[in-house]
């Protein structure tokens, strides 16, 4: 088995087609455009309508990737899907793996909410470092509007729907320059899509318990104070395991939950604006595809060059939080 280091040479996107802003949100609930973006930056989201399947839209993000990287889905050997809203429960990743014809692939599902992409690079790095597969998909994707009380401003004004993918393959150079994770499963309450079970008497002995899953229940003060201190750190980790700083970084993509919160971390690590990228505004808090489709947006538009180093952040329930150090391209 040999070792050998990582190069991500592809990145798609996929999103719904249909779009609600914040004046047509202001309809549902008590609230308003000002109200929303002044406190989030977030002006629109796309939603997934009743048609839209998650795997459909990562597919779409997956073949993107492929694309980009040269490669055909034939030659996919892993694909991790990093998702909290699967199309079904036993996973989904099977699913897109059939839809792109990855024939040779195995895949499997990763849920760390919105850390999930950070944590799915560092799980995919791992597979190629120790030389076991070649070449990597890994797509972030959630619809949290199935998830959304839509009668609860505190949470419905943030969340929308999204995939993003990224290829990963082996190489000379090792272009995964570092990394650092992190769990607290004591602040779990403050972030939680939770399952309540009702007794359901199966013999008079036996008691088991069935039922559904609620809608988000979040404390944003709590994740607020949480992501301006922790995100910070653990960037800087992952920088020092670079044997970088953060004048040494190109570009910051922190997961896209909230303007106020990529601001406070870039501020604190000294990162200038014009190095931060934010595409909050328009898509609104995608989890697990935030980042993926934060980056392949900056890709297209011309604006990340290759060699450029990024410094990714994710952070949310769990509580989980993680940074990964990249360069782009081979």
């Amino acid at each position: 088995m040999t070792t050998t280091g990582i190069a991500i040479t592809g990145s798609g996107a996929a999103t719904p087609s249909v779009l609600l802003d914040n004046n047509q949100l202001s309809q549902l609930v008590e609230t308003s455009d000002e109200w929303i973006s002044s406190r989030t930056g977030i002006r629109q989201r796309r939603l997934a309508t009743t048609e839209v399947t998650l795997s459909h839209m990562a597919a779409s993000a997956c073949e993107n990737a492929i694309a980009m990287a040269g490669l055909q889905p034939t030659d996919i050997d892993l694909i991790i899907l990093a998702t909290s809203t699967p199309d079904d429960l036993f996973g989904s990743a099977s699913q897109i793996q059939a839809k792109i014809g990855a024939t040779r692939a195995v895949a499997f599902d990763l849920t760390a909410a919105c850390s999930g992409f950070v944590f799915g690079l560092v799980t995919a790095s791992q597979f190629i470092r120790n030389g076991v597969y070649k070449n990597v998909l890994l797509v972030g994707a959630d619809i949290l509007s199935r998830w959304v009380d839509w009668s609860d401003r505190r949470t419905c004004i943030l969340f929308g729907d999204g995939a993003g993918a990224v290829v990963l393959q082996g190489s000379d150079r090792d272009n995964l320059l570092g990394f650092e994770l992190k769990s607290d499963g004591s602040l779990n309450s403050s972030l939680n899509l939770a399952f309540q079970p009702e007794a359901k008497a199966l013999t008079p002995q036996i008691t088991i318990g069935q039922g559904k899953y609620l809608p988000i229940t979040m404390n944003g003060q709590d994740i607020y104070r949480f992501a301006v201190k922790k995100v910070p750190e653990v960037v800087e980790k992952a920088l020092f395991h670079s044997g970088l700083t953060a004048a040494d970084v190109d570009w910051l993509i922190l997961h896209q939950a909230n303007q106020r919160i990529l601001d406070a971390v870039a501020q604190r690590l000294k990162i200038p604006p014009h190095k931060v990228i934010s595409n909050l505004a328009n898509y609104g808090n995608t989890s697990a595809a935030s980042i993926p489709l934060a980056l392949d947006e900056v890709v297209r538009s011309g604006k990340i060059q290759s060699g450029d180093i990024i410094a990714t952040a994710g952070f949310g329930a769990g509580l989980t939080w993680g940074s990964a150090i990249f360069k782009w391209g081979k």
